[in-house]
């Protein structure tokens, strides 16, 4: 477990920059928090840290799932909040995302047992301070070594 102070949006954006970096083709980002906490603004950043233009980056709450074609690979963005049972999550894509690009989910939780362990678990929670996170990176398999630059700043 990585634990990482966010005291501001940005830090929360330099977060993201620096793990999509470190993100490929099948990879899955875990996105767990309150309402508020940060999910959508490391997402945003993480997507245009992908892209080479200042890409749009609509939050996906009320159709679910984004796509981004981005080179060599798909960043898929899922906003699983109003999913009522795991099992709708198929009717997205969402085995083709685990497979073939970068799988991205806001409220990952709703996955359930179907959400893989081969992810990077990133729980965001409000800290101490007006403005500030704190974010808990939860490596899974795969993502243990890649974080390593990360974990030593932390």
């Amino acid at each position: 477990m990585i634990l990482v102070d966010l005291p501001d949006e940005t830090a929360t954006a330099a977060l993201a920059v620096r793990i999509s970096a470190l993100a490929k083709p099948a990879d899955i980002v875990a996105l767990r928090g309150d309402l508020g906490a940060g999910k959508t603004t490391f997402a945003r950043a993480f997507i245009r840290a992908r892209s080479d233009r200042d890409e749009e980056v609509p939050s996906p709450t009320f159709t679910l799932v984004q796509l981004y074609e981005l080179g060599e690979t798909t960043i898929w963005h899922f906003d699983l909040y109003r999913l009522r049972a795991p099992e709708e999550a198929w009717e997205l894509g969402i085995e083709d995302a685990f497979y073939r690009g970068i799988s991205l989910i806001e409220w990952a939780e709703r996955l359930g047992p179907l959400l893989p362990n081969r992810r990077l678990e990133i729980a965001l929670g409000f800290g101490d301070r007006r403005g500030s996170r704190q974010a808990s990176l939860d490596p899974g398999t795969g993502w243990q070594a890649r974080l390593g630059a990360i974990s030593a700043d932390a």
